[in-house]
């Protein structure tokens, strides 16, 4: 997929950012959650995927030590010139290496809105095996996913699919996306938002 987001950001064809936006009431709503569990301050984020940086910066704002990860440099490009990126940090990396990316243990929350979903089987083992082993004990791993719809999309993960590849990871809580600002071919495609917990062994 990573060919295909290059293009898009080069032609300026970005419709998943119009429907980031649709449903930012609701994001704001589960990161709320989050802080309200945690207490301030919040700690480590890293943004999966993050492109041009929107929930990185939204992140930063809270008061998170944010980090988002992307490996198309135009996105990258329009994340830094973001109001309010001058709190955030952006890297260019690959979310299956992201210790190469420089991503250091003890993250709190993983945020992924949308990236799991475009994965091959093997870069789904590789972002696990990465998150789980960046992850602090307490940490958490929001993630948007749809299922997989028709033409030009990406492949979609089903809930079976989430879990049995998150395997280190408890699923504590799951909601159905709000499609609003969606496309019509993705409104038929029943995004989840999967809010999973580190597991760690008694």
């Amino acid at each position: 997929m990573s060919l295909g987001y290059r293009m898009a950001y080069r032609i300026g064809l970005t419709p998943w950012e119009g429907a980031a936006q649709g449903g930012s009431e609701q994001l704001v709503g589960l990161l709320d959650r989050e802080q309200d569990e945690r207490g301030a301050p919040p700690g480590r984020a890293v943004d999966l995927g993050c492109g041009s940086g929107a929930h990185t910066v939204e992140l930063a704002r809270r008061g998170w030590d944010a980090l988002g990860v992307d490996d198309v440099p135009r996105a990258l490009e329009r994340a830094r010139s973001r109001p309010g990126a001058d709190r955030a940090r952006f890297v260019l990396g690959d979310v299956t290496r992201l210790d190469e990316a420089g991503v250091e243990p003890g993250v709190e929350l993983f945020l992924d809105i949308g990236c799991f979903h475009g994965l091959d089987d093997a870069a789904r083992t590789a972002y696990a095996d990465g998150v789980t082993r960046l992850a602090s004990p307490t940490a958490t791993l929001l993630l948007l996913a749809f299922t997989r719809g028709r033409g030009p999309l990406p492949r979609g993960a089903s809930a079976d699919q989430v879990t049995g590849c998150l395997a280190g990871w408890e699923l504590v809580d799951r909601e159905a996306a709000d499609v609003s600002g969606m496309p019509a071919p993705l409104r038929s495609t029943a995004p989840q938002f999967y809010r999973l917990r580190r597991r760690v062994a008694a």
